[in-house]
């Protein structure tokens, strides 16, 4: 079970100029701008990567709004421009990945935090690829490497852990409202 006192939202490479192009974008950015209200309103920071923003730009800003920080890399692994050292930096234990495209940026950078030792679950219902043969087989080596995959609204109910929690209500609002 997740601890959301332990952990963090890692949202990869949602960048505007690259989802046109990702299979059910609009799916894919809804599940992640889920992912990081719920994260928002749990008190778990929420972190944001982009791959070479000068070439590619920004994250779609209905995420990068959402992210407390965002990393700009060159590395498709994340932690080869210093996501691992941040995470530590916060004592981050566990981290939530999602994000595009799932079998470069997203898999590269969740088996390099679980390389660095930290617990990584996968959001596989926010992750996407331009094909979606290539999301499949990202989620296939990633459960094969040892890293759990969930739905956003799994991993929203592990974080709260119980209807008497304060924000219960809150969270649920943001479930009924989840996009398909």
């Amino acid at each position: 079970m997740l601890d959301r006192n332990r952990g963090a939202l890692v949202l990869v490479d949602y960048q505007a100029r690259l989802m046109p192009a990702i299979h059910d974008s609009e799916k894919v950015i809804g599940q992640g701008v889920f992912l990081a209200q719920v994260a928002r309103a749990l008190g778990i920071p929420v972190l944001g990567t982009e791959q070479n923003p000068e070439g590619l730009g920004p994250n779609d800003e209905r995420i990068r709004s959402l992210c407390e920080q965002t990393l700009g890399k060159m590395h498709f692994n994340a932690c080869g421009d210093g996501l691992a050292d941040i995470l530590r930096a916060n004592e981050i234990e566990e981290v939530v990945v999602a994000g595009c495209e799932a079998h470069v940026c997203l898999m590269q950078t969740a088996l390099g935090l679980q390389r660095e030792g930290l617990r990584v679950v996968v959001a596989a219902t926010a992750c996407g690829s331009r094909r979606p043969e290539d999301r499949a087989l990202a989620m296939q080596r990633l459960a094969q490497s040892g890293i759990a995959l969930a739905s956003a609204e799994m991993i929203a109910f592990e974080w709260l852990g119980a209807s008497s929690d304060p924000q219960f209500k809150d969270v649920l609002e943001l479930v009924k409202s989840l996009p398909g």
